[in-house]
């Protein structure tokens, strides 16, 4: 039984550390970091909050902290999630990479990739538009993500089947094995794809000297404080070639005054070419 609940100073402590860090605002959510938090604590044994945070801070991998996170943000994630999006890709942003791309390359970020089905469904969206064509057309996707956990999750690509609910049947065979227990494997033509790194969004984009044509980060910025939300965005505008595209969250959206994004519709922005009016 944990004996006493988080008090202010420790949840002081911890969501000004996390803010600074990494962009999250929790400095409002005290009960739900609170109630999150509670079964994990009993879990590990641990009798208080302040003992648990002790820990937290005395890890100097960093990797309580991200585990912590994961605990706190975590969103439900699945293939095809926000189908709107693909639909997008295929009738107008692909179409116009085929036409205006001279090396028959698309690269894409998946910036807060979670456990891998956002990068996969984005190379099974290009394999599909191009279809016979695709054998001429190179699709590479960079995903990150600040955990090391989900990471090597994503890195597995096997699935349970109610994550590919939303897939075509298909995408399930063209793409994916079958496992035991209900689980499929992403099949090799789309992993070799996709690239995994560990990244904190709040900082600069070390990782990729070309632009990127598409680039998605979805349901993160939720959690961001509004100044840290103006600084990730303009980070992800200097990595995305002109013409190219921003998805977020259908629960985010960009404020228009403080961004060069052209906006398209909700939750999909444009990087103007030069000489294009905002």
């Amino acid at each position: 039984m944990i004996s006493a609940k988080l008090s202010d100073s420790e949840f002081k402590r911890l969501s000004t550390f996390i803010l600074q860090k990494y962009g999250i605002n929790l400095t409002q959510k005290k009960t739900l970091v609170e109630g999150r938090l509670a079964n994990t604590i009993k879990q590990r044994g641990f009798e208080d909050f302040k003992s648990f945070i002790d820990m937290i801070f005395a890890d100097k991998t960093g990797t309580e902290m991200i585990n912590l996170l994961n605990r706190l943000t975590t969103n439900h994630t699945f293939f095809l999630r926000e189908k709107e999006h693909y639909d997008f890709m295929k009738d107008v942003a692909l179409p116009y990479f085929e036409k205006t791309k001279k090396n028959n390359k698309i690269s894409i970020w998946s910036a807060a990739c979670s456990s891998g089905e956002e990068p996969y469904t984005n190379v099974m969206a290009v394999l599909e538009y191009f279809a016979l064509k695709s054998s001429a057309w190179t699709v590479e996707v960079d995903a990150t993500d600040i955990s090391m956990r989900v990471m090597n999750k994503a890195k597995e690509a096997v699935y349970h089947v109610d994550s590919m609910k939303n897939l075509p049947d298909t995408w399930k065979r063209k793409y994916f094995i079958k496992q035991d227990n209900d689980c499929f494997k992403v099949s090799p033509d789309v992993t070799k794809r996709v690239t995994f790194k560990t990244f904190n969004l709040m900082d600069r984009v070390p990782f990729r000297a070309q632009p990127y044509d598409i680039i998605f980060c979805r349901n993160v910025m939720i959690y961001f404080e509004h100044d840290t939300k103006i600084e990730v965005v303009k980070r992800l505008y200097d990595v995305l070639a002109p013409g190219g595209y921003l998805f977020i969250g259908h629960a985010e959206s960009i404020t228009r005054d403080t961004t060069q994004y052209q906006f398209v519709k909700p939750a999909i922005y444009r990087k103007p070419l030069p000489g294009e009016i905002k």
